[in-house]
């Protein structure tokens, strides 16, 4: 018999816990098929967490392609099927190339799977990143800087972490609608790895630790900035990018496992900053919202 999981008609980061939930009712060795016909929008996080989701499983999924004709084109120029492709069966049509122009990609979806990866990533996206930073979201030049970082350090995640590749993706929106109330631009990693409470399992942090588990890893990892590597400075890298998305007002989040933690909290956003006991999903997902800034009074 075919599990079917639903795919909710948004696709954001808040939505697929969702699709995590129906997951975990579903043992690791059935039949699957992932429903995404009634889907009419899915944010960078979506799209890379569905991949996450088909090298999680035992057996190849079977996916059923959104019907909105908007909803598909989108996602084809984002790259998304063609890398769907090669983990899911595609029961539906899609289409064979992916119309260009769309500007607002700012990074399709790209696997990672190595630091040439990490790199290649960082210079495919500067140029876009001077004009969209600059003159969209009307950040300081220096913040360039700080973008790359935080996409590299991201992306870097998923080499130390994962054990496993992983997907980015970059997307600008108008939120003139939503709470934040300007344009924002997202990054989402994602993989399917051992996540961190496995990666630093043999970390200081483990040995310190009253208690070990999702909550207590993420913690570690995160705030107090602790790396599987003993080489003095590192696990710095998600600290800093941290640092960064604080002082633009921004927000990021990280999941893993059974746990997501929230950092730091924008006045335009409202979230847990950490949860625990939630369904489970293998490896770690990164989600970074930079919002345009306000001019001062």
């Amino acid at each position: 018999m075919t599990a079917v999981l639903t795919v909710p008609a948004s696709l954001d980061e808040a939505q697929f816990e969702s699709v995590i939930e129906q997951l975990a009712a579903v043992p690791a060795d059935a039949k699957l098929l992932v429903d995404a016909r009634h889907c009419r929008f899915a944010t960078p996080y979506g799209l890379t967490a569905l991949l996450c989701l088909a090298q999680s499983r035992a057996e190849r999924p079977d996916f059923a392609p959104p019907e909105d004709e908007q909803t598909l084109s989108y996602w084809a120029r984002a790259q998304f099927f063609r890398h769907a492709e090669t983990l899911f069966t595609i029961r539906g049509a899609v289409p064979k190339r992916a119309a260009s122009g769309d500007s607002d990609v700012l990074l399709e979806v790209t696997p990672v799977n190595g630091n040439d990866d990490v790199q290649a990533i960082v210079r495919r996206i500067q140029e876009k990143a001077q004009h969209i930073l600059n003159a969209t979201l009307d950040l300081e030049p220096r913040s360039t800087m700080g973008f790359s970082m935080t996409l590299s350090e991201a992306a870097s995640n998923i080499i130390e972490h994962a054990g496993r590749g992983g997907w980015v993706m970059v997307q600008r929106y108008n939120w003139s609608k939503r709470r934040v109330g300007r344009d924002v631009v997202q990054i989402a990693v994602c993989d399917a790895g051992m996540g961190f409470r496995a990666s630093l399992e043999g970390s200081r942090a483990r040995a310190l630790a009253d208690r070990w588990d999702d909550p207590a890893a993420l913690e570690a990892a995160v705030i107090q900035g602790v790396s599987r590597f003993a080489d003095p400075g590192r696990g710095q890298g998600i600290k800093g990018m941290r640092g960064w998305v604080h002082r633009i007002d921004g927000k990021l989040t990280v999941r893993s496992g059974t746990a997501r933690i929230a950092p730091i909290i924008p006045e335009w956003d409202e979230d847990v900053p950490l949860q625990g006991g939630l369904p489970p999903f293998p490896g770690a997902q990164i989600n970074v919202i930079i919002p345009r800034r306000m001019p001062r009074p």
